[in-house]
């Protein structure tokens, strides 16, 4: 699993990705109640929104760690958003891509560094 500055997380399965948000992220949000995701098809440039989640404080864009396009968004978080704070990094994720370039996840964070970039907040 790999981070962005921005508090999405991604792990890598051949040259599928699945992207969503920390614990952080998610602490950060309070209680999740809406979740846009992606349609499979989308072409995405890296840092680019590509969904949204809202929360009890506040709406935030989720940012594509790397390029690629959306091969399957996680329909099942429009009737339980909750989902995005109980298990953020596990079943609350956002989307599934495909990679444009798999060397691009290796230029962003691993866990150690990420949370040492978090202490620093």
């Amino acid at each position: 699993m790999r981070f962005t500055k921005d508090h999405e997380w991604i792990s890598l399965d051949g040259d599928i990705a699945t992207v969503g948000i920390t614990r952080y992220a998610a602490d950060q949000l309070g209680d999740v109640v809406f979740v846009e995701v992606p349609e499979a098809g989308r072409r995405i440039g890296a840092k680019d929104g590509f969904a949204v989640v809202e929360s009890v404080k506040a709406a935030s864009d989720v940012y594509a760690p790397v390029a690629g396009e959306v091969v399957e968004g996680n329909g099942a978080l429009a009737d339980a958003p909750e989902t995005v704070n109980n298990d953020p990094e596990g079943d609350g994720w956002f989307a599934r891509i495909r990679v444009d370039n798999t060397a691009d996840i290796e230029a962003l964070m691993d866990r150690a560094a990420y949370d040492a970039y978090l202490s620093t907040l």
